[in-house]
């Protein structure tokens, strides 16, 4: 069990360089996911206090949203706009902590999957692109974990002793 969690949370190393080239994407688009996507959907200590979240509540008006696009999201909508305000808001801050990186990155590739070509298609590719980004930063995070700059780094250190 323990090299199950090593192997998963053990991050690629390789140089300052590479480190610091993830971890940059990683933070900044981590401080948008949570503090731009997230928070208004989704109840945290720092959502406008206007939208009166409670803590991990879900917006009551993303559910419906969910809903519209049919098949699979007309069925369980509660559940996926809580699983996709979950990853913006809670993996934003793992992704700026490098906590679980692999684990929060696979999430929120499927929540920018359904963004980017579920939702923002429909506006053109512009629109996209702030999906896009997210979703390549997800999807690098995934191979590569966090680097050197994380909490990933720190525990398996502390695991592999």
């Amino acid at each position: 069990m323990k090299k199950l969690i090593l192997k998963l949370i053990k991050p690629e190393e390789a140089s300052w360089a590479m480190d610091i080239a993830l971890a940059v994407p990683r933070i900044v688009y981590g401080y948008l996911l949570t503090a731009e996507f997230g928070s208004p959907k989704f109840g945290l200590p720092w959502s406008d206090p206007d939208k009166n979240l409670k803590l991990f509540e879900v917006a009551f008006w993303f559910p419906n949203d969910v809903a519209e696009y049919g098949g699979i999201f007309a069925i369980m909508p509660a559940f996926l706009a809580w699983m996709a305000a979950f990853s913006e808001a809670v993996g934003g801050v793992a992704w700026i902590l490098g906590f679980q990186t692999r684990i929060f990155s696979l999430l929120i590739f499927c929540t920018m999957l359904v963004v980017v070509f579920v939702h923002q298609i429909q506006y053109g590719y512009w629109n996209m692109l702030p999906g896009m980004g997210i979703l390549w930063i997800s999807a690098i995070s995934m191979i590569a974990g966090s680097g050197r700059f994380g909490l990933d780094y720190i525990t398996s250190k502390w695991l592999s002793k």
